[in-house]
């Protein structure tokens, strides 16, 4: 099995990575590394591919500008480099998605071995692989690592929520199977997106990241006196970013709020590298912290280094074994590596309730949780641990025993399971074109819908014509109505409400505003002079043209230029579509197979044209009808792909005889 994983933002390196160096250098770094390094000692797997972006910053180590870095025989990182080679923070990535997508898909093309499996860490990464996944036929798996609609009711999502949430709902819809760490990201977290998601869940908690005491280097441990009075005192520890969901201030509150536990303790915070480029959110948090420790109370009492390395780290967590703490203040947690990470080092912890915190914990068993916006709870559960010697070392002892509960052997082994069962999933929904896919044929016609009048297979119709001109179409041919309607090219999905009446999917509707700004392609596209479909046929996420596959790759050349997002959809020998980069008959598809708990795995789609060219490529089966046009002598080969010996309807009840489905409906009646 050959596995790549794909995370855009961060730093992302062979170890010893310098956690906290950008805002985006964090835990997820760790995990993905980890998982790689687990996956590539299983047997069954031959290559585990790391890929990220290739940039240049002259305030970053330069192997982030070099293209492949090994980490061993066969796990390598693989950096794909844009136009634009600057390091970009969360913000600004996203509008290098489009850009960095192509590049990918021309990565994977260039491949002598196509990946296996796709494992896409965080939403904006989860995009590029379902277009890879449109063009190859590679399944996604998703891993959210932090998810935005927590965030936003912990008062930390930013401005851009809204964007954030919807790109998080088309992952959680489009995604073939969905790996998280801890319960309540399954049983909770995902739930909130409003998309039943039960059968592609699976919740593989971690291992513990892989740390070892510095031997002979002189590290924070030893130089603590250069901040604290009295270095020798237990400390209280924690590692986070500088940012207002890691709540670093409160623990400050908290430690200079009982006057017992400054005397007992000192506090030390290593949150992030403080000495580079930081953005308002992180300034506004350091520079509230250090306002804080101004307090003449808390004078030589608080250690807040601008600077640490992973020796630093480790030496750490070995010194808050001796009597102390370490606690995570988050205002939510979605996992918490640094919980299992302290484990390891037998340390005693104090964590948020909120998130993956408490199953920690209540599986380990080695601290308390508290409200992360009590400070006094906060500070009372550090006294209590380290005040009382005697539960500091069950704490301690616990830790140690019972870490091994978190094993990156043991995520590997059930992760490449994970991988291995996607291609298994039943047909469950069928999705087909009209035109010269189910017409064109009486014959065959009359024979679609004498098998769906007794098939309790969900069936949607996909199509470039309008709602009206669909609806018509299939009245005029006698055929039956869908489940939903895929209309406008996939940039409007029409569902029934419970009285029947037509309506459109508002969260699809929603979800393709996301990185699409209509008035700026339509600018950017009016000096090429093509001449545009009547203004009918336009739409909130779509402008339609009529040209040829040259004014096709015209349109393409210059969206791609402008660092506009869109995609470019050339069908029927004249028509150009261009339509919103979320949008499409597969996310379409996709997005109404999320909504009855499937995914585009269990899907099959009938085509005949360029405009099907990506449900065809995205679903799990594609059925190709004999009379297809030339655009789709290009499609990839695979298993689930049939290219069929009969015409219109005929082809289509072909290619559903091929999948067992005409012979289940026969028995089913």
């Amino acid at each position: 099995m050959f596995i790549l994983h794909i995370a855009l933002g961060g730093c992302l390196r062979a170890p010893p990575v310098t956690f906290g160096i950008t805002a985006d250098t964090g835990g997820h770094i760790a995990y993905v590394i980890e998982a790689a390094l687990a996956q590539g000692g299983e047997s069954n797997v031959s290559r585990v591919s790391i890929v990220t972006r290739l940039f240049e910053d002259v305030g970053l180590s330069p192997i982030h500008g070099t293209r492949r870095e090994r980490l061993n025989s066969k796990v390598t990182i693989d950096r794909i480099a844009t136009a634009d080679r600057r390091y970009l923070e969360k913000e600004a990535l996203a509008a290098e998605v489009v850009a960095f997508t192509d590049a990918f898909c021309r990565h994977i093309d260039g491949l002598a071995q196509k990946p296996d499996v796709i494992h896409a860490h965080f939403a904006d990464a989860t995009m590029v692989a379902c277009e890879a996944r449109r063009r190859f036929g590679i399944p996604v798996v998703y891993t959210p690592h932090a998810l935005g609609i927590d965030k936003r009711a912990q008062g930390c999502a930013g401005e851009d929520a809204r964007a954030r949430i919807d790109a998080e709902r088309h992952a959680i819809v489009e995604a073939d199977a969905i790996i998280v760490s801890s319960r309540d990201e399954a049983e909770r977290q995902l739930i909130a997106y409003g998309v039943d998601v039960d059968d592609r869940i699976h919740c593989l908690p971690p291992g513990v990241p892989q740390r070892s005491l510095p031997h002979g280097a002189t590290t924070l441990a030893d130089r603590l006196g250069e901040w604290l009075d009295v270095p020798e005192k237990p400390i209280i520890l924690t590692i986070a970013r500088p940012v207002m969901k890691k709540n670093l201030a409160a623990l400050i509150r908290a430690f200079a709020l009982v006057p017992a536990l400054r005397e007992r303790t000192n506090l030390v915070i290593l949150a992030g590298q403080h000495d580079r480029p930081c953005s308002p959110e992180e300034r506004a948090v350091l520079a509230e912290m250090r306002t804080l420790c101004t307090d003449p109370i808390l004078r030589g009492r608080v250690a807040l280094p601008p600077a640490h390395d992973a020796d630093d780290v480790s030496a750490l967590y070995a010194r808050a074994a001796k009597g102390g703490v370490f606690v995570n203040p988050a205002l939510h947690e979605p996992f918490g590596l640094t919980l299992i990470e302290a484990a390891a080092m037998g340390v005693p912890v104090v964590a948020t309730r909120n998130g993956g915190p408490g199953e920690i914990i209540d599986t380990i068993g080695h601290g308390l949780i508290v409200d992360p916006r009590d400070d006094d709870a906060i500070a009372q559960a550090c006294l209590k641990i380290v005040g009382d010697a005697v539960l500091h070392t069950r704490l301690s002892k616990a830790a140690l025993a019972r870490v091994g509960a978190y094993d990156w052997a043991r995520y590997a082994s059930a992760s490449v399971a994970v991988y291995s069962s996607i291609g298994t999933i039943q047909p469950a929904l069928l999705a087909c074109d009209i035109d010269n896919t189910l017409t064109g044929c009486a014959d065959g016609a009359r024979a679609f819908a004498e098998w769906r009048a007794h098939s309790a297979l969900p069936f949607v119709i996909a199509t470039g014509r309008s709602f009206d001109a669909a609806r018509a179409v299939l009245r005029e041919w006698q055929l039956p109505d869908p489940d939903a309607y895929i209309v406008d090219v996939g940039t409007r999905l029409m569902i029934a409400d419970p009285a029947g009446h037509w309506q459109i999917c508002p969260e699809y509707d929603a979800m393709l505003d996301t990185h699409w700004d209509r008035e700026a392609v339509a600018r950017s596209l009016a000096p090429l002079r093509i001449e545009p479909q009547p203004v009918e046929t336009d739409g909130p996420h779509k402008l339609s043209f009529f040209g040829t596959d040259a004014d096709a790759v015209r349109i393409r050349e210059t969206l791609l230029a402008s660092g506009l997002g869109a995609r470019v959809i050339f069908s029927h020998g004249r028509l150009i579509d261009v339509v919103a980069p979320m949008g499409g008959k597969a996310a379409a598809i996709g997005a109404y197979a999320g909504r009855r708990g499937l995914s585009l795995r269990q899907c099959v789609a009938a085509g005949d044209s360029g405009n099907d060219a990506d449900m065809l490529e995205a679903c799990g089966h594609a059925i190709v009808v004999a009379n297809a046009s030339d655009e789709l002598a290009e499609l990839t080969p695979r298993a689930g792909l049939h290219r069929v010996r009969s015409r219109h309807a005929a082809g289509v009840m072909e290619g559903l005889d091929l999948l067992g489905l005409t012979h289940r409906a026969a028995v089913a009646a």
